[in-house]
């Protein structure tokens, strides 16, 4: 009789299949946020079945996703060294997480449709933790304004990156303008408060 599959073996199947479904349901989310478990499954090279036994619902794998997403994101966003001026530290920020961003961003919308805002808050935790860590000290050191709260400059950016996300997938802007695009409005807004600029 022949011998059954590996326990290990098994296992490395089983996370190719996820890794495959994820990465499937990050790209078809991304383009269509009301995409379906059977559209996710066929660009997967998976069945339903196989989809529902990793994921057995659609919420579930969109949370998944989104998670698997950000996770790829802090991988990438770990490698920087934020330690330099603030100002150009916080370039370098947008300038390497852009695309990654905007991918988010599109993600996120999927997401909101699905699951409850304290969980996606949970979620956006540690980006969100690196910004704000990075504005108090641009504050302290005098780089960027104080007289506006960290987290709520965090969130106008936040909110910046939201609506180029959104210029770009309808062809407002192009991927290659939004980094430049975010990188001046933001910095325009964080600039210190000049004396001169005090109403009468």
């Amino acid at each position: 009789m022949p011998r059954s599959t590996r326990p290990g073996a098994r296992r490395a199947d089983a996370q190719h299949s996820v890794e495959k479904i994820l990465d499937a349901a990050i790209d078809c989310l991304s383009r269509n946020h009301d995409a379906s478990v059977v559209q996710i499954a066929q660009a997967a090279g998976v069945g339903r079945v196989t989809l529902y036994g990793h994921f057995p619902s659609r919420e579930g794998l969109v949370e998944a996703a989104l998670a698997h997403l950000l996770e790829c994101g802090e991988e990438v966003l770990s490698e920087l060294d934020l330690t330099g001026e603030p100002a150009q530290s916080l370039r370098e920020l947008i300038d390497s997480s852009w695309l990654l961003i905007a991918q988010s961003g599109a993600m996120l919308e999927a997401a909101q449709k699905v699951l409850p805002p304290g969980r996606i808050h949970e979620l956006h935790a540690g980006p969100e933790q690196r910004v704000r860590e990075l504005i108090v000290r641009g504050q302290a050191q005098g780089a960027f304004r104080d007289d506006l709260p960290a987290a709520w400059l965090a969130s106008a950016l936040h909110h910046v990156l939201k609506g180029t996300a959104a210029d770009v997938r309808s062809g407002a802007m192009t991927a290659e303008q939004a980094p430049e695009f975010i990188a001046q409005i933001t910095l325009a807004a964080y600039a210190p408060q000049s004396s001169c600029s005090n109403r009468p």
